[in-house]
């Protein structure tokens, strides 16, 4: 094995054992406090999720019924975004010891194919006690001139797990 071959693998094998290591609510609070990730409505994520909820609404896949209803073309499914919400809990926190225990979520305007979000999180509620945290966060879309909509914002709370 050459000797990038042996850094690499020590270096995954560090972030393995990172993400597997025992932490402590408050360590993670501590580590999340903020954190903010971009996520790009693809076709490959459009036509997963379309395959995978199995909703073939008209307001999701066909451009003349969505411009009747005042679009420029398909709205993308909501709910991609509770998928994105997914990878923050399960692969953008520091360790894989957690789980959802609850979450909100508020439309405020939609998302097209090839849109490019900002997914943006803060801890609003933690407790050492209870052994969760709840995060509020935001989707944010920019349209320019460094001014951004907001897409949706609500709440999730994780627990970490025992």
């Amino acid at each position: 094995m050459s000797l990038m071959w042996k850094a690499i693998s020590l270096v995954n094998a560090t972030l393995k054992l990172k993400m597997f290591s025992p932490m402590t609510i408050t360590e993670l609070a501590e580590q999340t406090a903020h954190i903010a990730h971009s996520y790009q409505v693809t076709p490959d994520v459009y036509y997963s999720f379309q395959r995978c909820s199995n909703d073939y609404n008209p307001l999701h896949t066909d451009t003349a019924y969505a411009k009747r209803k005042g679009f420029d073309s398909p709205v993308m499914y909501g709910n991609i975004l509770n998928a994105f919400l997914s990878h923050f809990v399960g692969m953008l926190l520091p360790t894989r010891e957690v789980m959802i225990l609850s979450q909100t979520i508020l439309f405020q305007n939609p998302i097209f194919l090839n849109d490019e979000i900002m997914l943006e999180t803060s801890i609003d509620k933690f407790s050492p006690t209870v052994n969760f945290i709840d995060y509020k966060y935001k989707f944010k879309k920019n349209v320019g001139d460094g001014k951004s909509i907001l897409i949706a914002n609500g709440h999730i709370q994780i627990k970490l797990l025992g």
